[in-house]
């Protein structure tokens, strides 16, 4: 393992690290900081986060940046590898009293170079939308609802909290707007609670009710109940304690979502259907993305491992080993993943599994990488590398290289053996179809004892095409209430555990939920073994490519960038490391450390 070592080396910063594909350099001037490049006191601070745009400036620097250190959020002109940062002039800086930005993320639809939609998430659970180009605040939701307020909404309720939010009051842990849409966005909590609003509606003055559209095992999904559209349009309830983070498919159609309990569960998004989950080794599960075709999840967590999820198969096929603490970020390289002899891969499914509500408009397809095509039957050898990166509490940088020796064990060995530990590749008796798998554990026919091999060639990927097919969205919000509220058989069968090192994140509302719940949990025993989660030996062990220590402070942002990876951490610093063979002549001049060496 790259990490391995001792002493003064194990605990040096690195400014550089090689790959196979060549060295990656720290440029050191292209940092970004608060304007003063002082550290913050990151004690009971709310994670660094970083969001990009691009909107198409005809002066071909088009990127911009936005990211949050304490109670501060900035916005800049994004120069990467090319220049130099210039933090004395931001386009936007604003400083909240009362509460702390979260997270934040970009309409990139609507993004042009006079006007950019920015969605803030808070500590105290509002979220704001704003234009940091025409430095414009143009809504606020889920706010603050005064004494006067409540007076002029004739409130008889005088028990009730003086001043509160009225849909949730607890910290905004994600906000992310609805892919190919335009006036969606969907806000996780620490409640466990999701919420999709609609920009061009209001939130209400008054506390909004509820009916039930949907529900299965440890989810369920309601609609606000009002005479007027407002919002939230729905409420989502998964699963225990804090949900930490969700994304969408590539194509947009399914959700996933990582909650505090450490489960991970997929969601077609459309229809309001559980369509997969999976279990974390111990404690909860942090972060997770999406392969560049959709095919595999990644989650990292609690437990200090990364775990690698087929979406097709809904069951685990690897985990990997190489941080020492919580891993706090994981994200494919959409640029380094590599094919060869390769189709697009298309998604199944009907438009009519959405069956009544309409958003305002055809949800368009995203992007998709051209990623290996495989069948089942097919008995071609297939070339595929997906990269993914990992960062995590422990101050770690790890790269790690998921290859067709792990997505398909059973193809004939047939290239050049490298380091990837494999405990056990056979996984005959782990079931591919999700309805037959059960609570019972799969014991392994076989194991094998030499490592199984790895690809060395990463060229970059094809360039991406978009996929013209939209979804069809019918009829209007008010039609939730005809979609059919029978359960839906679970395809795995979920069991609960009681985790108490990580009570301390669950809200007090949460905790209070947990304890009425406890004669429902089964023995966290009975979960370790079953394809939910399947033990340490019973699947392939991956090991990092290299693992380095790049921060003082606990890492909190990775993001894959065409010529560059930004990693930052929670000291405020956002660092930008060049991809080999992209540091330009200028870049090379200010790749310099503040002590005159050459990085």
């Amino acid at each position: 393992m790259a990490a391995e070592g001792g002493g003064k080396e194990l605990n040096e910063i690195k400014t550089q690290f090689n790959t196979r594909e060549g060295v990656y350099k720290l440029l050191t001037h292209s940092e970004y900081s608060r304007p003063n490049r002082v550290p913050f006191n990151s004690q009971g601070s709310n994670p660094v986060k970083v969001s990009f745009v691009n909107v198409n400036d005809q002066s071909g620097n088009g990127d911009r940046i936005c990211f949050n250190v304490g109670r501060e959020l900035y916005f800049y002109i994004y120069k990467g590898v090319r220049k130099a940062a210039d933090l004395s002039k931001p386009i936007d800086k604003r400083i909240y009293k009362g509460t702390q930005p979260t997270c934040h993320d970009f309409n990139h639809l609507t993004a042009t170079a006079d006007s950019v939609s920015l969605l803030v998430g808070f500590s105290a659970g509002q979220v704001q939308l704003i234009d940091p180009i025409k430095r414009e605040t143009s809504k606020l939701f889920n706010e603050e609802v005064s004494c006067h307020e409540s007076l002029q909404m004739k409130c008889k309720d005088w028990g009730r909290e003086r001043k509160g939010r009225l849909i949730d009051k607890s910290r905004v842990t994600c906000v992310k707007w609805v892919p190919g849409l335009e006036r969606l966005f969907l806000v996780a909590h620490s409640s466990g609670n999701m919420y999709l609003y609609n920009v061009e509606n209001t939130c209400g003055t008054t506390t909004p009710h509820y009916q039930l559209l949907k529900q299965g095992k440890n989810y369920s999904v309601h609609t606000c109940k009002s005479k007027s559209t407002r919002n939230p349009l729905l409420k989502w309830t998964v699963g225990e304690g804090a949900l930490n983070e969700f994304a969408f498919s590539p194509d947009g159609k399914f959700l996933a979502c990582v909650s505090q309990d450490g489960f991970l569960r997929v969601f077609n998004f459309d229809a309001v259907e559980l369509h997969g989950t999976m279990k974390s080794y111990f404690g909860g599960l942090l972060c997770m993305c999406w392969s560049p075709d959709g095919k595999y999840i990644v989650a990292g967590g609690e437990d200090d491992l990364v775990t690698v999820w087929s979406f097709v198969d809904c069951r685990v096929i690897a985990r990997g080993h190489g941080h020492k603490s919580w891993v706090s970020v994981v994200a494919f390289d959409h640029y380094t993943t590599s094919v060869e002899d390769a189709d697009p891969m298309e998604f199944n499914g009907s438009d009519e599994d959405f069956q009544g509500l309409h958003f305002g408009r055809d949800r368009a397809n995203s992007t998709q990488s051209r990623l290996s095509k495989r069948n089942s039957t097919d008995s071609r050898t297939v070339h595929t590398t997906y990269r993914f990166g990992s960062v995590g509490q422990d101050t770690q940088l790890c790269l790690w290289d998921l290859t067709e020796d792990i997505l398909f064990p059973h193809l004939p060995l047939s290239r050049t053996r490298t380091h990837t530990n494999v405990m056990n590749a056979t996984m005959n008796n782990v079931s591919n179809n999700p309805s037959t798998n059960d609570s019972g554990a799969n014991t392994p026919s076989n194991s094998l004892s030499s490592p199984l091999p790895r690809s060395n060639s990463l060229p970059h990927s094809p360039a991406m095409t978009a996929n013209n097919k939209s979804s069809a969205i019918a009829s209007g919000v008010s039609k939730f209430a005809t979609l059919s509220l029978h359960d839906r058989k679970e395809q795995h069968q979920e069991t609960d555990h009681k985790r108490n090192h990580s009570m301390g994140h669950i809200s007090s509302k949460s905790s209070d939920k947990l304890n009425m719940l406890t004669k429902s949990r089964t023995d966290p025993a009975k979960t370790l073994g079953t394809p939910l989660c399947p033990r340490m030996e019973d699947l392939p062990l991956l090991e990092p490519l290299i693992c380095k220590k790049i921060a003082h402070e606990r890492l909190t942002v990775l993001i894959f960038l065409e010529d560059c990876i930004v990693t930052a951490c929670q000291e405020g610093f956002i660092w930008t490391w060049a991809r080999p063979g992209k540091v330009g002549l200028s870049s090379q001049k200010q790749a310099v450390s503040p002590s005159g060496t050459i990085i």
